[in-house]
């Protein structure tokens, strides 16, 4: 693959970020892309390694070593066509996806691996920009019809398999624009939402109907849906915030970071930010913001604070700090637990780790500070280290602490479907069947909150799963 001596002669080299300065004063995308050269000179690095362990790396099983080798060979064309046949949105996962198969790249051993989600996002940009990105329509239809609920990426990827196997497909949605998390929890800076619009007019040639402001549970009930179609997905994604049950609170200016980031996202799009608002609007300009939370959702709140002007960002996470390195011996091929430090890190932001969260403070309902303790780990048991209490100033305190899966009211409960012992929706990835007839699920839903790229796995396999229940044997890729 690639050129047999390109990883001797060729260093890794990745795409740049425009200048802090600049990026801070807006919510565009800030990468600066390499070169079509320099791009077949990452592609030529890919080794003959025997056995390609990217393959596992990646939830999708993208076929990396292929395409790599088909950029070095400038045949980019057929690098799209090998992309798009394990992934149906490769500009959401070029952008978005941690890249678990980077940190399972052979050449990762030495910390040099393949720029591969740089190669990929620039073979699918390269697509849109060469018009090689067209609908797919099926070569007959089958007469029967699906409806997928939630318009995620499990949603999505499901419902365009769907439609070109063939089946007349009905997404829905309970907000007013298409997307799910991808249109509202991703921050525009880390994916603009064209992006996202015009694969949804692919999807609505290729006959997907789609269906926004309608919430299954509540507009349109689930049992209108069982009789009105063939089949039902269940997509909607694990929405339900794991709270902070400590004193303090429910003051005003402790909120969900699903709400602050969904707000800026409405905003950018001159929407009424205020229907996604009943604790009314969220602003961090001159306000000391503290996140709770060290994962990817934490980090964006951390660059949409910066943006909006916070006086100070600091974020805080309950787990002590990871290396910095991780032991390659004891983790690879497998994605390790270590330091990362995210493009919205490097903007500007105190982070601190091993805190404990004690009490919110303030006077009469404002709030004013946050009173924490050290922890130490010990075999894997917390406990607080006397005398280390401190307190952050807080005008504004962002909760970013995970998700507990779906929200049970409305569709969930409607459904009737049973939960797993983490209250997800009960469903094998052998079938993705619920315990109701006719009813699959998949996503978030399902497995509870996870990667953008899990999802679109999932929706393939589930739309896979389906296609082979209504017809008896299915051609789709899983």
């Amino acid at each position: 693959m690639g050129k047999e001596t390109g990883f001797l002669e060729v260093g890794r080299q990745d795409r740049v970020y425009e200048p802090v300065a600049d990026r801070l004063k807006d919510y565009r995308e800030f990468i600066v892309p390499l070169g079509n050269d320099a791009i077949r000179a990452q592609a030529s690095r890919c080794m003959n390694c025997g056995i390609p362990f990217c393959h596992n790396g990646c939830p999708v099983n993208n076929i990396i070593p292929d395409w790599n080798h088909l950029v070095y060979e400038d045949d980019w064309q057929a690098a799209l066509e090998v992309l798009h046949s394990t992934n149906n949105f490769p500009e959401f996962t070029g952008r978005i996806c941690p890249a678990p198969c980077e940190a399972s790249c052979t050449l990762n051993i030495q910390d040099t691996p393949v720029t591969i989600k740089t190669i990929e996002c620039q073979i699918v940009d390269k697509g849109w920009e060469m018009g090689w990105i067209t609908p797919q329509l099926p070569a007959r239809k089958t007469g029967k019809s699906v409806a997928v609920v939630g318009s995620g990426p499990a949603g999505m990827a499901c419902a365009q398999q769907l439609a070109r196997a063939g089946h007349s497909v009905t997404l829905f949605e309970k907000n007013d624009r298409m997307g799910g998390l991808l249109r509202y929890g991703i921050p525009d800076f880390k994916m603009e939402k064209d992006l996202i619009n015009r694969r949804l007019m692919q999807m609505m040639e290729e006959g997907v109907t789609l269906k926004p402001s309608t919430e299954v549970g509540v507009q349109v009930s689930m049992e209108s849906l069982r009789e009105n179609f063939d089949a039902v997905v269940m997509a909607g994604g694990a929405e339900n915030p794991r709270p902070l049950d400590i004193p303090g609170a429910e003051m005003a200016g402790v909120r969900f970071a699903m709400e602050f980031l969904t707000q800026q996202n409405k905003r950018n799009a001159d929407d009424d930010e205020l229907r996604a608002a009943p604790r009314g609007t969220l602003s961090a300009h001159g306000k000391h913001v503290i996140v709770i939370g060290g994962g990817d959702t934490g980090s964006d709140c951390v660059g949409t604070s910066n943006r909006q002007g916070a006086a100070s960002v600091t974020q805080i996470e309950i787990m002590p700090k990871p290396p910095v390195v991780e032991n390659k011996a004891l983790t690879w091929p497998d994605w390790p637990l270590k330091l990362r430090t995210s493009s919205s890190h490097e903007e500007g932001v105190a982070r601190d780790w091993a805190i404990l969260a004690k009490r919110m403070t303030g006077h009469n309902g404002v709030l004013e500070g946050l009173e924490c303790v050290r922890v130490d780990w010990t075999n894997g048991r917390m406990e607080e280290v006397a005398g280390s209490e401190f307190t952050l100033k807080a005008d504004l305190i962002l909760l970013a602490m995970g998700f507990l899966g779906p929200t049970k009211a409305g569709m969930v409960e409607q459904s009737g479907v049973a939960l797993d012992a983490r209250g997800n929706v009960a469903a094998s990835t052998d079938d993705y069947r619920t315990s109701m007839e006719g009813v699959w699920s998949c996503g978030d839903m399902r497995r509870g909150q996870s990667l953008v790229v899990w999802a679109i796995r999932e929706g393939r396999q589930a739309a896979h799963a389906v296609d082979e229940a209504l017809m008896g044997v299915s051609e789709l890729a899983g």
